[in-house]
């Protein structure tokens, strides 16, 4: 009988230690899986719990401390398109450098969602598309915009796209441009960026 008690014990100890094993091993890869998310696949992963089409909302704080609430509409390598979502502004575009977020404000079920396994094939041709060339898209359309830099709102129409910069031609906003409404040209290197208005 004490044989029996020994044995059991025994054999209780043993699977305790490999579930304990298991459990470190499964904790120990969690680690890592973690170590290795970047801002841009969490905020991937929230947008895509909803879907680009759905009512997801992110509160982003922006470097110059400035808090936006807005619905993504697209994720690019180092970019985020999204609509803002201001009780005076009505679907406003915006186009948002990663390098400008200071923080993302999220509730339970958003930090569970950024915290999911990314899949391998989910990836969209528009997220390898680089910053630089959705601004030589609206310098290309001629798109007034408004940009929140940090020396200020700057307002007008993007000339050319440089490797590290842009040339805004600066004129009031609602106006065309033209060299009469032109005030001087401005060069406006990237990480001064922090929002892209179109207007």
């Amino acid at each position: 009988m004490r044989w029996d008690d020994l044995f059991n014990d025994l054999e209780g100890q043993l699977e305790r230690e490999l579930n304990a094993e298991t459990t470190d091993l499964r904790l120990h890869e969690e680690r890592q899986r973690l170590e290795k998310l970047s801002l841009r696949t969490r905020l991937s992963n929230v947008v895509r719990s909803v879907g680009l089409s759905g009512a997801v909302r992110l509160r982003i704080v922006l470097v110059s401390g400035d808090t936006v609430v807005l619905r993504p509409t697209a994720l690019g390598r180092d970019w985020l398109a999204a609509e803002l979502v201001d009780a005076e502004t009505v679907r406003a575009k915006c186009v948002i450098p990663l390098s400008a977020i200071a923080g993302v404000l999220l509730n339970d079920e958003q930090t569970m969602a950024s915290l999911a396994v990314e899949s391998d094939g989910a990836g969209r041709q528009v997220e390898r598309v680089g910053f630089p060339f959705v601004l030589r898209d609206l310098c290309r359309r001629r798109r007034s915009v408004e940009i929140d830099t940090r020396g200020g709102v700057l307002a007008g129409t993007i000339d050319r796209v440089a490797r590290d910069h842009l040339d805004l031609a600066v004129h009031p906003l609602g106006t065309l441009r033209r060299a009469t409404e032109i005030a001087h040209y401005r060069l406006v290197p990237f990480w001064q960026i922090h929002v892209v208005r179109l207007r």
